[in-house]
């Protein structure tokens, strides 16, 4: 079935983007069930890479598990600085522990996000790691990307490189996130983003999307036809 286009608050969402691997991830409350959450899900970026050596398949997953355990534990480690923060009485002070520690955070996310792509590099090649990414960021970025082609058939060149460079931005950042919600709302920003530039450009949106819903509509009517 084809995806239904919807506009709301202005972002583009397409129904469908989200698979059972796309939910919520779990805090890690016990190391058995948050290791084999992180493994399967492993196993299936993986799989989608269709490698034939195994070796190499248990490397890859190996990094790509223990790129979700140390994520994991930067970000627990956030939480508890910002509970931690409630103690700080002074309003300023606050203020400036939390620009130091979203300071740390950034530097260690970065450092952690180079590593790993350094560590993939050695077994894929630039295909197969943009594929990881997809995966560890649940494909919004090939079907968002998509759906805007969709929707909007007119898009000029230079529109389509500026949309597809901030979804990769919005990729490699929402790597670094730790649950499902927050990958996605950084899209959500991005998308807002994309949709400003192209209202900005004389696209009306709105009236895009009703178009391209009639458009799938009228396909799936003929496909029931014949």
């Amino acid at each position: 079935m084809t995806p239904k286009p919807l506009l709301f608050s202005g972002l583009l969402v397409v129904m469908g983007a989200f698979s059972a691997l796309g939910q919520s991830s779990a805090p890690a409350n016990s190391d058995t069930a948050y290791n084999r959450v992180v493994t399967e899900r492993a196993a299936k970026i993986v799989a989608m890479l269709n490698l034939s050596e195994p070796a190499k398949s248990a490397r890859v997953r190996e990094s790509i598990v223990q790129q979700y355990r140390d994520l994991n534990a930067i970000h627990e480690r956030r939480k508890e600085a910002i509970k931690n923060r409630i103690e700080i009485a002074s309003p300023a002070a606050k203020v400036a522990e939390k620009e130091k520690l979203e300071g740390e955070i950034t530097g260690e996310l970065k450092t952690l996000h180079m590593d790993f792509l350094g560590r993939l590099s050695i077994d894929l090649n630039g295909q197969q790691i943009d594929q990881v990414k997809d995966g560890m960021t649940y494909g919004v970025l090939p079907i968002t990307y998509k759906g805007y082609q969709d929707m909007l058939p007119d898009l000029t060149e230079a529109q389509k490189k500026q949309i597809l460079t901030w979804l990769t931005e919005a990729r490699e950042r929402a790597m670094d996130e730790g649950t499902s919600k927050e990958k996605h709302a950084v899209f959500g920003k991005y998308k807002g983003r994309i949709n400003n530039y192209l209202s900005a450009a004389g696209i009306d949106l709105k009236q895009a999307g009703k178009a391209w819903e009639e458009r799938i509509a009228s396909e799936a009517e003929k496909a029931r036809k014949q």
